[in-house]
């Protein structure tokens, strides 16, 4: 008797290995390159001024944090890869960042020399570095995981965290050594000088640079000619760099001339992201809204669901009264459900415009699914909740023509 041929569980089991071991490998990592920053902050400023400079930053990146979480409410990201995000930023792209940066300020110091060295590392070489190593997770995540870019506003959400976490350990370094050279100070000096200008005005300043960034990878996820899908990202790098140079400069020119860069320049790009991204959202939630009848076509909702799908308050008000019915942890898996419903609605309409093909669709589809179905027996408790029509597939990301 012949034994059993094992290599396909064992492929399966292989995958299934790969599939977690590696984000969490780079979690980690990602995680000891934070740590490491921290280290070095404490070495170049000390360890009390590290710790003053930390508690500082917290609180910007608290507000920025809770505006990205606020973008990100419509159709909620991974918290996996929103977590790798921004690890990025505080570890491995401040880490690029610093090495790169000392670099080219050695190599100004050997051109120019003097003052011009400063305003050749703030005005030129740091704004291309840093927007280069911010980004750098976001291209990357793009090119791996495109399913979970649905628009402009995934990207804004990976750009900005990323950028968070990058503001957050770089304040660490600004507070920090404020403090070692002028303790706490006044608004004249010491840390609330430094905090008035990056925690005050300016804590959204690398979030807004690198959204510009995210603008154009959500403007490349939609178009469908291959040049204009390296195009776009190109120019929102060199946006966001040029945005970055042009605020350094301010930093540097102060008095009437920093302050006509931030109101002229600097707001009104910041309230046209406000908009587009209040726009976004909005467009999001048409999409959704016009995609649920052909998932309750289907047999994947219930008619009576339509309407509390169809917005953020329905799904809220959802919520809260399955969780005082049947507590937290229903409560998690209507909200798993609403997001695979939100997750099928936004493959649909990427079929419905071609911009997605159908070996990809496929398998996205069976997997969202098998989500939904999971979370839908959660919420109910019982392995026959979902007692719905038969699933008509053929009825879902179809190709439809122009």
């Amino acid at each position: 008797m012949s034994e059993p041929d094992l290599s396909g569980a064992r492929r399966l089991q292989a995958h299934k290995h790969h599939a977690v071991g590696w984000p969490v490998a780079g979690l980690i990592t990602l995680g000891m390159c934070g740590l490491t920053m921290l280290g070095i902050a404490t070495t170049r400023v000390g360890y009390l001024a590290a710790v003053v400079g930390a508690l500082a930053a917290l609180l910007p990146v608290g507000v920025v944090f809770a505006a990205i979480v606020w973008i990100d409410r419509w159709e909620p990201e991974p918290p996996r890869l929103l977590l790798g995000a921004f690890l990025w930023g505080a570890g491995g792209a401040t880490a690029c960042a610093l090495l790169l940066n000392d670099a080219m300020t050695g190599f100004g110091s050997f051109l120019f020399g003097g003052d011009a060295t400063v305003v050749f590392t703030l005005v030129v070489t740091a704004p291309l570095i840093e927007e280069a190593a911010k980004a750098l997770f976001v291209m990357a995540l793009w090119f791996r995981r495109r399913s979970e870019f649905n628009g402009l506003v995934d990207g804004i959400v990976y750009a900005a965290l990323a950028a968070a976490g990058f503001a957050f350990t770089e304040n660490i370094f600004y507070f920090g050594q404020a403090f070692a050279q002028g303790g706490v100070g006044s608004v004249g000096g010491g840390v609330i000088a430094v905090f008035i200008l990056r925690g005050i005005l300016s804590p959204f300043s690398h979030p807004l640079f690198s959204a510009m960034v995210g603008i154009s990878i959500g403007l490349a996820t939609r178009t469908r000619r291959s040049g204009m899908r390296i195009a776009w990202p190109v120019l929102g790098y060199v946006t966001a760099a040029v945005l970055h140079a042009a605020w350094n400069g301010a930093t540097l020119l102060g008095g009437t001339e920093f302050l006509n860069i931030y109101f002229l320049i600097m707001v009104p790009i910041f309230v046209g992201t406000g908009w587009l991204v209040v726009w976004q959202r909005r467009r999001e939630q048409r999409i959704v809204a016009q995609q649920l009848p052909a998932l309750q076509r289907a047999g994947l909702i219930a008619a009576s669901e339509v309407d509390m799908l169809a917005s953020l308050s329905g799904r809220r008000g959802w919520q809260r009264k399955v969780r005082s019915s049947a507590g937290p942890e229903s409560a998690k898996a209507v909200r798993d459900y609403q997001i695979a419903v939100t997750e099928l609605a936004f493959l649909q309409h990427r079929a419905a415009e071609g911009r997605t093909t159908s070996v990809v669709r496929r398998a996205r589809r069976e997997k969202l699914i098998a989500d939904l179905k999971s979370a839908r027996r959660s919420a109910s408790g019982s392995q026959h909740a979902f007692e719905t029509a038969r699933i008509k597939l053929a009825e879902l990301t179809q190709m439809h023509p122009k």
